[in-house]
């Protein structure tokens, strides 16, 4: 399945909201990037070049098999047809300056290679809130996140947009990045690897 839109949940995770030195907001955070930000695990990531830091952001990533509009959470779940992990890449420096001028982040977070994305593994109803995940940077821990602690969860998260967004098959949702982001450099590997998510790798170009 194609993948058509990429919706992205930002501050999911509370010790992330801390870590940037984000005050909790009581509503969702959506923004969306377009499909030429993603990179098929093992194909080189191309970081950009003199624009500062380039931070990765572990999530959970699921695709949906559509469900329209005003779908009820109890019946999201019925939506998503599968799940993988993929890096919600973030050029922080500039995404600081726009948030200092209340501008949106799309030069941010939604240039070529800045959704690098695992393969897909089917949904077989495993409960989304119970899964562990990693990311290690050249054999370095950098990342570990446990969808328990999401602050919205999947089904919740497609009620969300689904209440905007007509949701059609091959819509995706990157969910939500626990602590630990950091800096990627040219030469980095990065290894991706979950409970039922398997394992996606990529090296920085």
């Amino acid at each position: 399945m194609n993948v058509k839109r990429i919706f992205c949940i930002g501050r999911n995770y509370a010790e992330h909201i801390t870590e940037l030195g984000n005050a909790p907001d009581s509503s969702c955070l959506i923004f969306m990037k377009p499909a030429s930000c993603i990179v098929p695990a093992g194909e080189p990531i191309p970081l950009p070049r003199g624009r500062g830091d380039t931070h990765h952001e572990a999530e959970l990533v699921v695709m949906l098999t559509g469900g329209g509009a005003d779908i009820p959470v109890e019946n999201a779940l019925e939506c998503v047809a599968a799940v993988t992990l993929g890096l919600d890449l973030t050029l922080r420096d500039l995404q600081s300056e726009l948030k200092k001028k209340g501008a949106p982040w799309e030069l941010a977070k939604s240039f070529d290679g800045a959704a690098p994305l695992g393969d897909w593994q089917p949904f077989l109803e495993q409960d989304l809130q119970s899964l562990d995940f990693t990311l290690h940077v050249n054999g370095e821990l950098r990342q570990h996140g446990h969808t328990r602690e999401m602050l919205y969860s999947v089904a919740r998260q497609i009620h969300i947009l689904s209440q905007t967004w007509a949701l059609m098959p091959g819509d995706i949702i990157y969910t939500g990045t626990p602590k630990g982001v950091a800096a990627l450099k040219p030469g980095d590997h990065a290894v991706l690897e979950g409970t039922h998510l398997g394992r996606h790798e990529w090296y920085c170009s």
